[in-house]
C-alpha cells in the first residue's frame, strides 16, 4: 500500500487536495460548507486524476528511472509494469466517476460545464505530454504543458461553484503556474545527465545557468501575480504582510540558483506555492 501510495505521488496529492477547496473558497468567501458535497467529490476527481497522471508518467519513465531514481517503485520492483497500469486504469475510472457526480449536483450553477471543459483540456496536456506529440520529451513546452495542469486545478475549484470569471482566481492560477514552471525547469537542469539520451530539456540547449537564471525571471513573474491581488483587489494593500513568508522564500533564491543546489531549489519553490496559496485564504479568514 505505502508503495502504491509513493506511486501516486502524495506531495502532489496533497497540493491538489488543497487547491481545489481553495479555488472554491475564494469564490465563496470562506464559506464552503452549503457545497461541501460539491467541493469534495471535485477534490477527490482532481486526487484520482494527479495520481493516475502520476503513475502514468512512472510506467513511462521506467528505464530512466532506473538511473535517475533507482528507488522509485517500478525500478525498485516493488510494483510490476502491469500492477502499476491497472492501477491507473483504476484511478482514471475513479475520477471520472467523481467528476459526473459532482457535475450533476452543480448544474444550478453559473458555467456548471466549465469543470468539465478544464478536465478535458487536462488530459488532453496529460495524454500530449506522455504519448503524443510527446511534449516531455520537447523540454520547455512540456514544462509549460505541466504547470498548465497544475495552475488549472485553482480554477476548476472556482469553477465548480461558478466562480469561472472571478479575477482573483486568474491571478492566483498565475502564482502557481510561474512557480510551478520554474520549478519544472530547476528539475530539468537537476536531471540533465538522467535525461541525455530521452529529452531535450532547456538546460540542455541553453546550459545549466542560463536555465537557472530564467527559472529565477519566471518566479519575478509570479511575484507579480502575488501582489497584483493586493494592489489591484479584492484585498486591501496592507494584508500583503500575508504573503511574507512566500515572497521572502522567493527572492531569496538566487544564490542557491547560482549555486546550482537545484534539489534545494525545488524543494523551496514547492513551499513557496504552498506559502502563497495560505497568504491568499488568510485575509478571508481573518
Amino acid at each position: 500500500m505505502v508503495a502504491y501510495i509513493e506511486l501516486m505521488r502524495p506531495k502532489n496529492l496533497v497540493l491538489g487536495a488543497i487547491t481545489v477547496p481553495l479555488g472554491a473558497a475564494f469564490i465563496l468567501q470562506g464559506q464552503i460548507v452549503e457545497e461541501l458535497l460539491i467541493i469534495s467529490l471535485q477534490t477527490m476527481a482532481v486526487m484520482f486524476f494527479i495520481g493516475a497522471g502520476n503513475v502514468m508518467y512512472d510506467i513511462k519513465d521506467y528505464e530512466i528511472d532506473k538511473l535517475a531514481h533507482p528507488n522509485r517503485p517500478l525500478p525498485s520492483g516493488e510494483i510490476s509494469l502491469q500492477s502499476a497500469t491497472t492501477f491507473s486504469r483504476l484511478l482514471w475510472t475513479s475520477s471520472i466517476l467523481c467528476l459526473a457526480t459532482a457535475i450533476y449536483f452543480s448544474m444550478d450553477f453559473d458555467f456548471w460545464w466549465a469543470t468539465i471543459v478544464i478536465y478535458v483540456i487536462a488530459v488532453a496536456l496529460m495524454l500530449s505530454y506522455d504519448h503524443g506529440p510527446k511534449t516531455k520529451e520537447m523540454g520547455l513546452q512540456g514544462n509549460i504543458a505541466i504547470s498548465i495542469m497544475v495552475a488549472a486545478v485553482i480554477i476548476y475549484g472556482a469553477s465548480s461553484v461558478g466562480g469561472l470569471l472571478n479575477p482573483l482566481i486568474w491571478w492566483i492560477s498565475g502564482v502557481v503556474f510561474f512557480t510551478n514552471l520554474a520549478r519544472e525547469i530547476v528539475k530539468d537542469c537537476q536531471d540533465i545527465i538522467a535525461d541525455e539520451g530521452q529529452r531535450t530539456t532547456l538546460p540542455m540547449k541553453i546550459g545549466l545557468q542560463q536555465s537557472r537564471m530564467i527559472a529565477y525571471v519566471i518566479l519575478m513573474a509570479a511575484l507579480v501575480c502575488l501582489y497584483m491581488p493586493f494592489w489591484r483587489g479584492p484585498f486591501e494593500f496592507g494584508q500583503l504582510v500575508f504573503q511574507t513568508p512566500a515572497i521572502l522564500v522567493l527572492i531569496t533564491l538566487n544564490g542557491p540558483l547560482f549555486k546550482g543546489d537545484d534539489v534545494l531549489v525545488a524543494g523551496r519553490i514547492r513551499a513557496a506555492m504552498l506559502l502563497g496559496l495560505i497568504g491568499f485564504l488568510l485575509p478571508m479568514l481573518i
